[in-house]
């Protein structure tokens, strides 16, 4: 018959009477779930700040036109041609528009399929900045700004103005802080822009944009898709890209696989565009998910030594329970409830203490001028990192106290007593 007010009451007694050890466990297990909940909440805050700073400005699908050489060269469509010295090779093509041909009902039709949140028309455009003397290359993008900041996160980039003061400008420019330091300009300035033809636009500054990625922010700038299209004198359909935001990243890679045989346009999805960035996020996880497993399994490690030692301090307690009738079970609980009296306990306090080091760190001012949307350092308040931390405080815990306690389970009392 199960005694369990009894066998709890033991176990306390004993938990009580070696204090020192007690206390030595349960802070084995405090520090290491502690530990854990610190490092993971920390670091995968800075991966996720780390992938947000790069996938936050790059669309789930890329459409785009691209002009490519033949595969098949004109002399290799002729037999006869194999065997002459002078052979012509390497023909380039022809100069062609870069436009998505039809972008405007192709368009209409993303915007109504299903799992598309949105999609948006953009005009890239190699241009030149004129400052003085210097003439400096970068890139104007005309965009529909408004859908842009709808679908993605672009107005947590706009450091001074706004995507609506944009939208009602008709000579408007949200210029690159890179661009905007090395030309001397500040806002509510005016800034030339000339094509390779040498056609000169003069525009104002609305916006100041800080990407945090200096090859984006020493050349790029934003302006209304009209704005662009008048810049370019082009029509009102000319239309260079389409990004897409869907509402399961997931379904990138077959979906833009699927538009670029429907629609005859080059599709690059966000997986492919930044495959090497995500493999150093994937090795970064796992090394932090390794380092925090270790620190818990070494405090189940020390949990185990003590209970081990304790079992031992305690023979004549063993046989002395055996000799009144407690069986081997019944010693074997007595001993798991020590083990998981000290998973609890020291749980419960790591929980706490990792907690109160978590919201110390998200605390701490984080500065810097690449990362103009950050102000502290980032951390992930996942539920589930503290729900993984007690569970494996007393799973540890638990196989920590079994060993040890199936030990006292087969322990004999009559040899015990005839020792003494």
């Amino acid at each position: 018959m199960k005694q369990w007010p009894l066998i709890l009451s033991i176990a306390r007694t004993h938990l009580l009477t070696k204090m020192k050890s007690t206390v030595t466990a349960a802070l084995g297990v405090t520090f290491g779930i502690g530990a854990y909940i610190t490092l993971v909440s920390f670091m995968t805050g800075l991966n996720t700040m780390l992938d947000d700073l790069i996938l936050n400005q790059t669309p789930h699908i890329h459409l785009y036109n691209e002009v490519q050489p033949s595969e098949v060269q004109p002399v290799n469509q002729y037999a006869l041609f194999g065997d002459d010295l002078l052979q012509i090779r390497s023909v380039k093509p022809k100069k062609g528009q870069l436009k998505i041909h039809n972008a405007q009902p192709i368009l209409k039709n993303l915007k109504s399929s299903k799992g598309v949140v949105g999609a948006t028309p953009q005009l890239r455009a190699q241009i030149f900045y004129l400052s003085g003397a210097q003439n400096l290359g970068g890139v104007l993008v005309g965009m529909d700004i408004l859908e842009e900041e709808r679908i993605s996160n672009l107005g947590d980039y706009i450091i001074a103005g706004s995507p609506s003061a944009l939208s009602n400008s008709d000579n408007g420019i949200i210029l690159g802080i890179g661009l905007l330091e090395k030309m001397s300009l500040r806002m509510g300035d005016r800034v030339q822009v000339s094509t390779p033809e040498g056609t000169v636009f003069p525009l104002r500054i609305v916006g100041i944009y800080q990407s945090g990625l200096a090859d984006i922010d020493n050349t790029q700038s934003l302006v209304n898709l009209e704005t662009a299209q008048r810049i370019m004198g082009e029509a009102s359909n000319y239309i260079t890209d389409i990004h897409i935001k869907l509402s399961d990243i997931r379904q990138a890679p077959a979906m833009a696989r699927q538009l670029q045989a429907q629609y005859k346009v080059k599709a690059r999805d966000i997986q492919d565009a930044n495959a090497q960035f995500e493999t150093g996020t994937t090795i970064r996880n796992l090394i932090t998910y390794a380092v925090s497993i270790t620190l818990l399994i070494v405090a189940g490690f020390g949990i185990y030594n003590i209970l081990n030692m304790l079992i031992y301090e305690k023979m004549n307690d063993i046989a002395i329970l055996k000799a009144t009738g407690f069986s081997g079970l019944d010693v074997q609980n007595i001993f798991m409830s020590q083990a998981l009296l000290i998973g609890l306990i020291g749980g419960l306090s790591g929980l706490i203490l990792g907690f109160g080091l978590s919201h110390l760190i998200d605390s701490l001012p984080f500065e810097t001028e690449a990362l103009p949307t950050i102000d502290t350092f980032p951390v992930n308040h996942n539920p589930l990192y503290y729900v993984i931390g007690i569970t494996f405080a007393l799973l540890s815990t638990f196989v920590a106290g079994y060993l040890p306690s199936a030990k006292a389970k087969k322990i004999d009392p009559v040899q015990i007593i005839r020792g003494n």
